[in-house]
Parts: C-alpha cells; structure tokens; sequence
C-alpha cells in the first residue's frame, strides 16, 4: 500500500507540473489573441529579433502569430487531454488506497 501512496504522490506532482503547462499555454493564448487583435488594427508592423525591433510586413507577422495560435491550442488539446487522464488515474488509485485502509480498520 505504500508504494500505492507514493505513486499516488507522484502522480500529483505530475498533475501540478500538467496544469502549470496548461496555465502557461493559456497564458500564451492571451497573448497572442491581444497581438491579432493589435496588428489587425495597425497599418505599420514591428518583429523584436534578439534586442532589435525591425519592421515587418504585417500580413506575414499576422500568419506567424496565427500558426503560434494554432500551435498552442493543439499543445493545449493535448494536455487537456493529459490532465483529465491523469484526475481519472489518481482518483482510481485513491480510491483503490481508501478501500485498503478501510479493510485493513476492519481487520484489526
């Protein structure tokens, strides 16, 4: 049963590590919808390379923040995807932990 409750431990690590992903990525898309939103509304376009800032052509750096969007939504998806597999594990296994305990009070 220990090694149970330490892998129990482990997996909430693990699920804290996904949803601090998430919450990056979440993040990321805010960012990027407010750039969209701000270039489509702008007739001149700045890229910052390295500490540089150089002008841009807006309809390409519209594309790139687009194919950025559509990046972080399907690395979003995936873990989405991960954190729900992830709550159905562990609530399996606490459960799995508890109807241990339970039997060995009853043993005693």
């Amino acid at each position: 049963m220990s090694q149970k409750i330490q892998q129990l431990q482990s997996m909430q690590q693990n699920l804290q590590n996904i949803v601090m992903q998430k919450q990056q990525l979440e993040s990321q898309l805010i960012e990027l919808n407010s750039a969209l939103e701000e270039i489509s509304t702008t007739e001149q376009a700045y890229k910052i390379i390295g500490k540089i800032m150089i002008a841009s052509s807006k309809e390409k750096l519209q594309k790139d923040l687009q194919d950025q969007k559509e990046v972080a939504e399907i690395r979003l998806k995936s873990i989405l995807k991960q954190e729900e597999s992830f709550k159905n594990s562990m609530e399996d296994l606490q459960q799995e932990v508890v109807k241990e305990l339970q039997d060995e009070k009853k043993n005693e």
